[in-house]
């Protein structure tokens, strides 16, 4: 796999959510500073599902996509339950996305993976 400007601009999301997130989940909780860092994790997470629907090493749509689709429908969720207060369900679903995020760049560092080529190789 090549890296296309849908693969860039993906793993830069990938990336900086990856910051971001762990700056959010760090800051006081209802603060200002983990609302914009919150709202800027949400838009990333949503950037990098987006792209990634537009990366098929085989050329469709493989079971990987499913977790798009999840964060897709997730991540709105999530930032609606913390404007209605339900704040039990917003830390759920912020923190399994975030956990998801982790655990698929875990497994984009695997050699038969771009990230994984550019790191072993």
């Amino acid at each position: 796999m090549q890296a296309t400007p849908v693969v860039v601009i993906h793993v830069a999301a990938a990336v900086a959510a990856l910051a971001i997130g762990a700056a959010a989940f760090s800051a006081k909780k209802g603060s200002l500073r983990h609302r914009l860092l919150g709202r800027s994790w949400a838009m990333l997470m949503l950037l990098a599902a987006l792209t990634s629907l537009g990366i098929r090493t085989t050329g469709h749509f493989s079971w990987i996509h499913i977790l798009s689709v999840v964060v897709l429908t997730t991540i709105p969720l999530a930032v609606f339950a913390a404007m209605r207060g339900r704040i039990h369900v917003h830390r759920r679903a912020m923190s399994a996305n975030y956990a998801g995020l982790v655990i698929a760049g875990f497994f984009s560092l695997m050699p038969a993976r771009l990230l994984g080529q550019l790191l072993w190789n």
